[in-house]
């Protein structure tokens, strides 16, 4: 039987650009995690995994104006974003290279025996191990920055895993681009080149996650298909962890006392973030609490003027732009909501941005209106026009976990005005907002993520399967795991926990000897 071929598809004109790959077949599955399972004792050197991340960030900067304009053939996201995410990607590159050489990546921690306790205490030292071949799953709106060489694959390395990943059937020449570079500097780092490989089609991706030889998994994508991913790991004779990303509204408060303050701002603000990347990021507010009155209606009405002055965009691929349309038309159809600017068709490829308005009661009388707390992925917000506190808080009450959650607050609900130490009531929606989301927003909006340590990148289901983090150093933590050492001799210990520390690495150490 012929190979299924893998077409890479300008999102511009629907046309097929060029054959690029062949679906894999079980045993090219087979192959790949069996080729990336063997390379694991190459990657246990620190050293060439650093200079294997230093060296995939240099070759991609190099390559930039190629893999720039690939992508951007393949996703219409435009050279002026796609040059920032590549920078962005070789960013995290050479941030998990440094996080590799410091070391504290390791949580080396050693408790020195104490015979005096009561039981005794025996000598402990712990510290964390790779777990194994990673799968990574591709996103279809980040050609670079959560795709091959994004960081899932960059943490794993780092961590001592190899990565096997399932390409985004958006951006299959560019997934190919990237893993060519990416093997490349591998070889010329000293590592096998199947520490980083790559797979194409959907079979793949169940057969990769059922893999026995898989031991960790990180996904970024639609609920329905992470759901999916997520329960056939955990089905498996053998479950592994799944860490996955899977939707979000990213809601929005505006309080009254910011509405009046600074409507038009705010309103501006929102149609900006909205519409950025065509509304295609995961953190694009997808739910915004407006007061009703004079003032949200100011704050609307400059919504309303930015969305109507913004450009037709391309979506990602034509089954999204179908997708979008559908749920915009969908939504708009429920009784007591309102299209004051039409998100719908720019044009055959392209589409517009838009937003619906919903009184708070009708949202909180359930129903068919509970679509509306469903993420529609594209340049399209819903406002929830709520009358006092106590509807805000039972529409808060109606959503799920979330990535972020952003409060446009006053002045003197911030603190910052002479003789305010900020509004209680601001204090409670805080921590009212930090049960629905892993990252509170203040005063911003949501989309562009910072690549930073303190950074968390998840949140309560669905937003994410897991507690953990997909951007930031703490990333490298989802492919360890803790292992202890009692009592074993120093000699038989491994280099990262023995007495005379050989490898200089951060640790706490508690207790007398």
């Amino acid at each position: 039987m012929a190979a299924t071929p893998v077409w890479s598809v300008d999102p511009r004109t629907g046309k097929q650009r060029e054959e690029v790959a062949a679906q894999a077949t079980p045993e090219d599955v087979d192959r790949a995690v069996r080729a990336a399972h063997a390379s694991r004792a190459a990657l246990a050197d620190a050293v060439a995994r650093v200079t294997f991340l230093r060296t995939a960030a240099d070759l991609l900067d190099g390559a930039a104006e190629r893999v720039v304009e690939t992508a951007d053939a393949e996703t219409a996201l435009g050279p002026g974003r796609l040059t920032g995410e590549l920078a962005r990607t070789t960013g995290q590159l050479r941030a998990f290279a440094d996080s590799v050489e410091e070391g504290s990546y390791l949580d080396v921690r050693i408790d020195r025996a104490d015979p005096s306790l009561s039981p005794p205490r025996p000598e402990l030292r712990r510290y964390k191990v790779p777990l194994g071949v990673v799968v990574v799953y591709a996103a279809s709106n980040f050609p670079l920055a959560f795709s091959v060489p994004g960081g899932d694959t960059a943490s794993a390395v780092a961590a001592g895993c190899p990565v096997v990943v399932k390409a985004h059937p958006d951006h299959p020449a560019t997934s190919e681009l990237c893993a060519s570079l990416l093997r490349r500097a591998a070889v010329e780092s000293g590592l096998p080149a199947d520490v980083v490989s790559l797979v194409h089609g959907f079979d793949a991706g169940l057969e990769l996650v059922r893999h026995p030889l898989v031991a960790a998994a990180g996904f970024t994508g639609s609920v329905r298909g992470g759901r999916a991913l997520f329960d056939a790991a955990a089905a498996r004779p053998v479950p592994i962890p799944f860490h996955g990303e899977l939707g979000s509204l990213n809601p929005v408060v505006v309080t009254p006392a910011a509405a009046a303050e600074r409507a038009e701002e705010i309103g501006a603000g929102l149609a900006g973030s909205v519409t950025l990347g065509v509304g295609q990021f995961c953190v694009k507010p997808g739910l915004v609490l407006v007061p009703t009155g004079p003032d949200g209606d100011r704050l609307t009405g400059a919504l309303a003027k930015s969305l109507g002055e913004s450009d037709p965009g391309v979506l990602l691929d034509h089954r999204m732009r179908e997708n979008f349309l559908s749920g915009v038309r969908e939504r708009a159809a429920l009784p007591q909501v309102d299209a004051p600017v039409p998100a719908g068709s720019g044009g055959e490829h392209t589409v517009t941005a838009g937003y619906l308005s919903v009184p708070a009661v009708s949202l909180l009388e359930g129903g068919p209106h509970a679509l509306l707390l469903e993420e529609c992925f594209g340049p399209v917000t819903v406002v929830v026009r709520y009358a006092d506190q106590g509807e805000a808080a039972a529409v808060l009450d109606l959503l799920d976990g979330n990535l972020s959650a952003t409060l446009q607050l006053s002045t003197a609900e911030t603190g910052g005005a002479p003789g305010s130490d900020g509004a209680p009531s601001a204090a409670a929606l805080i921590g009212r907002v930090t049960e629905l989301a892993g990252r509170i927003v203040v005063n911003g909006w949501p989309t562009g993520v910072a690549v930073a340590p303190a950074q968390h990148h998840g949140g309560p289901y669905p937003a994410a399967t897991s507690h953990s983090t997909s951007v930031g150093g703490t990333a490298i933590e989802r492919w360890l795991r803790p292992v202890a050492y009692q009592s074993v001799p120093d000699a038989l210990l491994p280099p990262e926990l023995r007495e005379a520390n050989p490898l200089g690495l951060p640790r706490r150490v508690t207790g007398a000897r």
